[in-house]
């Protein structure tokens, strides 16, 4: 009977660490409406010289041939609190968070959860290319993991409130909670887990609620296109095509351009002032193309902007935004992604039949993020989390999974990941689940055990089981079926030493050296567990039980029991078969 297994592991902390996620949704969602004000004060600042947090696009200047100084003042400012701050504020945020989980112990300094989110504003509302969504992850997971850092908690634990502070800030600035949960599941948590998973829900959730108090309710861009047709599938091949096309460009540019100011012979606090200048000759050029950009992905989206006009903000918003990122500056991708693939969509809905033509600048801005950052379910939903267009949920599928799919193909790494690499760090991106996940401890398990009886005098032991013909490296030592410990070479030698009569039993001498309950495997466990406790301490086999409380022994796992699930993993991928019973079968139904 298999009643005694579960589907998921039990976790007694999962209420208290739902509790902190729930408390950490609420936290990231005033961190992202703090964001949001400075990058709409520091805009008004730089651009209007007035003192206010009225949310107003840089392209409404009248600064003329000045704008090309302004993002150059505010690369030099973030080059400073980088230098002299924390050099954890470069870049745009979600590759920092991943370093932090998978090499860093789910650790984040104060310092970032200050200056992340006042960089971000300075470098934004200068005019930087950048969206407010990689800066309230960064500020978000940096929120959550102070929090944890406070509590006892474990790593994994840790882990889990820091991936609860990023999803959370994302769902406060986009208002969509799904999307930042499989943002989380994609990119961050590097697992599949009610222990993480539900934890991260619940924070997405209270900041979607929480958000509705202060940005209100509804869909950021709101739209509605027609049903798609069968020839709608051929026309989002080639958009998703192209997007991937786009997304390798990008991310490609991307690195060479960074390579080429790590030659530069100048210290990297000046980079992001000498990546301002060409930001400042694009805005000037395009000022549509300078900040976040909402209002220009909202006029894209609704066609509002001639393809001419598209293509020139495609154009410089994809050059100010690479040559920015290169530099080290601080901000997010996904708004400036989002304006590419929706650039990229406005120009080819001239072309592409079978739809109308608001469709593809938002297949394209969704397949174009899927591709860039390597999520294309987060993608998918973000793009309709974005609209609330239910009719363009088949269209996104099937073009950003084929962006996806050329990506993979074409990309080593995808532009979250490349950043890590550079740093000596190898992140795999694949994942399943784990043979010893699969199976239990009585499935590979020896249950034809030699025991050695508590009552037998430790010298017969000696010369029986420990002698030249000795079949096992340990035996498990029970009285009347119950495990009492287990007895190798070395723990016989100290027992020898501790007993100090010649005719003690191995019962009694285990008992004088008065040590813990031994380790032990159920035959329940998955296999992952006691390899866990073999590695744990230090072990090479396991006794198994039937359960803690009789003890009563049932078999014995090993290390090369483990292996067992491993090799039929590898049978599984690599050997072929192909079945020849269909002809048999359909002779054997003849009359």
């Amino acid at each position: 009977m298999n009643h005694h297994k579960r589907d998921f592991s039990v976790n007694d902390r999962l209420l208290r660490i739902c509790g902190l996620a729930a408390v950490i949704g609420g936290i990231s969602t005033l961190a992202a409406v703090v964001l949001l004000a400075l990058i709409h004060l520091f805009t008004n600042l730089f651009f209007f010289q007035t003192f206010s947090i009225e949310d107003r696009s840089p392209a409404l200047n009248t600064l003329g041939a000045w704008v090309i100084v302004i993002p150059v003042i505010g690369g030099l400012i973030v080059g400073l609190m980088a230098r002299f701050g924390s050099e954890k504020i470069r870049g745009h945020g979600i590759p920092e968070a991943i370093e932090a989980i998978l090499f860093g112990k789910s650790r984040m300094s104060p310092k970032v959860a200050v200056l992340k989110p006042l960089s971000s504003g300075i470098v934004i509302g200068s005019g930087g290319p950048f969206g407010a969504e990689g800066p309230i992850i960064m500020t978000g997971g940096a929120l959550g993991s102070l929090i944890a850092q406070c509590i006892d908690v474990t790593a994994a634990e840790r882990k889990t409130l820091l991936v609860a502070g990023a999803a959370a800030g994302m769902t406060a600035v986009f208002g969509t909670p799904v999307a930042a949960v499989l943002l989380a599941v994609e990119l961050l948590l590097f697992e599949w887990r009610p222990r993480s998973f539900l934890p991260v829900a619940l924070a997405c959730a209270v900041a979607g609620f929480a958000r509705a108090f202060v940005f209100g309710t509804g869909a950021l861009f709101p739209m509605q296109t027609q049903p798609p047709h069968m020839i709608s599938l051929l026309s989002c091949l080639v958009a998703g095509l192209l997007s991937g096309v786009l997304a390798s460009g990008l991310s490609a540019a991307l690195y060479k351009l960074e390579d080429a100011f790590a030659k530069l012979p100048l210290h990297w606090m000046w980079w992001p002032a000498i990546g301002g200048v060409v930001v400042g000759i694009g805005g000037y050029l395009e000022p549509r193309a300078l900040g976040v950009g909402y209002d220009v992905i909202g006029d894209l989206l609704h066609q509002h902007i001639a393809i001419q006009m598209a293509l020139a903000i495609l154009a410089v918003k994809a050059v100010i935004w690479v040559v920015a990122l290169a530099s080290g500056t601080s901000g997010g991708v996904l708004a400036p992604l989002l304006m590419l693939g929706a650039g990229l969509g406005t120009v080819l809905g001239a072309v592409l039949p079978g739809h109308d033509t608001a469709l593809w600048p938002l297949v394209c801005m969704a397949a174009t993020l899927g591709a860039t950052l390597g999520a294309p379910l987060t993608a998918i939903v973000f793009a309709f989390g974005l609209t609330h267009d239910s009719n363009a949920l088949l269209p996104l599928l099937a073009a950003t999974l084929v962006a996806h799919g050329f990506a993979t193909v074409v990309m080593r790494r995808s532009i979250m990941t490349e950043k890590i690499a550079r740093r000596g760090y190898h992140i795999y991106r694949e994942y399943g689940v784990d043979p010893l996940e699969r199976h239990h401890v009585d499935e590979v398990m020896t249950r034809d055990v030699n025991t050695i009886d508590a009552a037998t005098p430790l010298a017969d032991v000696l010369a029986r089981h420990f002698g030249p013909q000795q079949a096992h490296r340990a035996y498990p030592v029970v009285r009347d079926g119950a495990l009492v410990g287990m007895l190798d070479r070395a723990a016989l030698a100290a027992l020898g030493e501790a007993s100090q009569a010649g005719a003690v039993t191995v019962g009694e001498a285990l008992a004088q050296k008065n040590e813990a309950a031994p380790a032990v495997a159920l035959p329940g466990e998955p296999c992952r567990l006691a390899a866990t406790r073999l590695a744990v301490h230090d072990l090479e086999r396991l006794p198994v039980v039937a359960d803690k409380e009789s003890m009563r022994l049932v078999g014995i796992v090993s290390r090369s029991d483990l292996v067992k699930p491993a090799r039929a993993h590898f049978d599984e991928e690599h050997q072929r078969e192909r079945f020849r019973g269909f002809r048999r079968t359909h002779a054997l139904r003849k009359p």
